[in-house]
This record gives structure tokens, sequence and C-alpha cells, in this order.
């Protein structure tokens, strides 16, 4: 189960990262919530791999802290799952302006020169 993770970890941080120097701005958008996946899966990952334990312990009980889950990696996670939803609805918002004042959505403003020719051309 384990490995499995790590690959998927390893495999959302790749794609993350390409995507980011993409030079339109929705896949650098969509690289950010890759990356965002990625962390939050490392980030639940921290708190033990363990199904059907329980987060609650009883009080005034000795009990062994292995046999249940921690509660704070999954709090964590549900937080930064809410903050990266409003980052992302936030970035597109940008991104229609951009796009409606510039015309293009490329990351600096301005169109390859090979890309704008063959537009202009074929208008």
């Amino acid at each position: 189960m384990e490995i499995v993770l790590a690959l998927a970890i390893g495999t959302l941080v790749a794609s993350g990262i390409w995507l980011l120097f993409r030079p339109r701005t929705f896949q650098v958008i969509i690289g950010l919530s890759l990356l965002s996946y990625a962390v939050n899966l490392f980030i639940l990952a921290t708190g033990r791999m363990k199904t059907d334990a329980p987060p609650i312990v009883p009080q005034g009980e000795a009990v062994n802290p292995a046999l249940y889950a921690d509660p704070l990696p999954q709090a964590l996670v549900l937080t930064a799952i809410v903050i990266s939803f409003a980052t992302t609805a936030l970035l597109l918002v940008v991104l229609l302006v951009s796009r409606g004042l510039t015309g293009t959505d490329h990351v600096d403003g301005e169109e390859d020169g090979d890309q704008s020719n063959n537009r202009k051309g074929g208008q």
C-alpha cells in the first residue's frame, strides 16, 4: 500500500512540475492543483496508513496509541483542500481577466512568433 501511495505522490509531483513549466496559464493552474493533491496525500500518509482505527482515545483509560489513527493530518488535509479550492478559483478568475485584457492565455502575455503569424494569416 505504501509503494502505491509513494508512486502516486511521485507521479502527481512530476506531472505538476511538468505542467508548471508549460507556456499556457491553464496548464500552470492544473500543475498547481496536481502539486497540492500530492502534498495533501503526503500529509495524509504521515498520519499512518491504518483503516478502521478510531481517532478518539477513551478518557481515563491507558491505551496503546499505535492502535488509534492520528486525526491531525486528516484535519490538516481537509483545511488544505478548502484553501486549494479557493486558490484555484481565484487563479481561474485572474486567468479569465488576463485573457480578456490581453487576448491570449500565454504566461507572459505574448504568443510565440509562429503561432501569432499563423493566426494573423488565417484571419
